[in-house]
């Protein structure tokens, strides 16, 4: 194969297969490419349009080349691909920590803002969480408190040939699709934000192509990358009895008379205020898409089956203080 022919035909709209997408990415995982050249192949993939086997083949790469934590149970991960543009308070991280102390194995895995103020590793490490620890450690913390947080550039060091070229370029690209696709511990359930909802069924499809047990793949009518409680969100679910679109209309139950701007975040240390505000029984419009992206996520593992109940356990759950706990337990 060469690389000059393949981009080519990125160039003419022309999908690659899964093999084609794995020559280039190794290519860009092992630093053999400049960083114009890789910058190019990012632009041009994001302007055709990334298809389902690119997204595997990329993915697949990643994953061959991270380092493992190997779990000895089943376990979920819950994120956004980022790039929708909100800027949005941590909703998928601040659920996952919700869903920890409702008993639900999360492994977490995240990064420092890229296309965001605020990312996932920012936000925990102001909360005082060690978002440094090395596999066996994010199994015992996944063990113990039912949490454990994987740092991207620390399981995925190939990804330091495309650190720079990710930050200058200050755009989405496949990258954003495939951070939620390579969890180091291969986790069985996802929920997966994400920021196209052209992209809704592709995404589902690679996920079903790299094994995922069951998962929900959403974008909400209001653009973002989350479930939203200011309108509806479509969903496309895959599990063992195959794929179904659902559509979350939460204004069939989620009461409230918050505006976008509510749910806005700032750097991480705004929103790590938010988080412990939240977690110390705020009342709030974060307090309600928390509550709703959770449910979601309860449904996803089998602990319910009906959004809204699931919703409404929630909600009562965080201002219970219970949540707060479990935070607590994972600064020790």
């Amino acid at each position: 194969m060469n690389i000059d022919q393949l981009i080519e035909k990125i160039s003419n709209k022309i999908n690659l297969n899964i093999e084609e997408t794995q020559f280039v990415f190794r290519l860009i995982m092992s630093g053999d490419l400049s960083e114009e050249k890789i910058a190019s192949i990012l632009i041009k993939l994001a302007d055709k349009g990334e298809a389902s086997d690119e997204i595997t083949g990329g993915a697949s790469v990643l994953r061959e080349k991270s380092l493992k934590v190997n779990l000895n149970t089943e376990a979920l991960d819950m994120c956004g691909t980022g790039g929708d543009g909100k800027h949005t308070l941590n909703i998928s991280t601040t659920a996952s920590l919700v869903l920890a102390s409702l008993g639900v194995k999360v492994a977490k895995h995240g990064n420092k803002g890229l296309t965001s103020k605020c990312g996932s590793a920012d936000v925990l490490e102001k909360l005082g969480i060690d978002i440094l620890k090395q596999p066996e450690e994010v199994k015992k913390d996944i063990e113990n408190n039912n949490f454990g947080f994987m740092f991207a550039p620390i399981y995925h060091q190939a990804m330091k040939n495309v650190a720079n070229v990710r930050k200058q370029l200050k755009q989405r690209t496949i990258f954003n699709l495939l951070g939620p696709l390579c969890n180091p511990a291969s986790v069985n359930y996802q929920c997966v934000g994400i920021f196209s909802k052209d992209l809704l069924t592709i995404y589902a499809e690679t996920l079903k192509k790299l094994g995922t047990k069951k998962a929900w793949v959403f974008h909400s009518h209001d653009g973002l990358d989350e479930i939203s409680i200011f309108g509806k969100t479509d969903v496309v679910e895959i599990s063992p009895s195959g794929t179904k679109k659902i559509l979350i209309d939460p204004r069939n139950f989620v009461k409230h008379n918050y505006k976008f701007e509510d749910i806005v975040g700032g750097d991480a240390e705004f929103n790590a205020l938010k988080i412990m505000q939240l977690f110390n029984g705020e009342n709030n419009a974060f307090l309600e898409i928390v509550s709703l992206n959770s449910a979601a996520a309860l449904l996803v593992v089998g602990k319910e089956t009906l959004l809204e109940v699931a919703y409404n356990k929630v909600k009562q759950h965080i201002l219970s203080g219970a949540a707060l706990k479990t935070l607590e337990a994972l600064k020790k």
